[in-house]
């Protein structure tokens, strides 16, 4: 992407030079284009951060359907699969026996 962007910005230069009763007009092409690399990274930083999410929710989701089967079945301590998956993502502190 940043290469197109580079490549459409040096066209713009060579238009503008081409045809200066527009250069104006080639100018906030131009601009427009230079935002193109930074949109790009923000673009790419928010959709890693948006499948961490994802990914943090279904664990969640998964946790509680497992505590919730666990308390069907009448297991010991059902609540286990909610408080450790809580642990792992940093919402509880660590276990008395330091595992976090």
């Amino acid at each position: 992407m940043r290469a197109n962007s580079l490549a459409a910005r040096e066209i713009v230069s060579a238009l503008s030079e081409a045809m200066p009763s527009i250069a104006h007009l080639w100018a906030r092409v131009y601009d427009a284009l230079a935002v193109v690399p930074r949109l790009t990274t923000e673009i790419s930083r928010s959709r890693a951060e948006s499948a961490a999410l994802r990914r943090r929710y279904a664990d969640l989701v998964a946790a509680g359907r497992a505590t919730l089967g666990a308390a069907r079945d009448a297991e010991s301590d059902p609540l286990y699969y909610l408080r450790d998956e809580l642990r792992t993502q940093g919402h509880l502190p660590p276990d008395p026996w330091g595992r976090s």
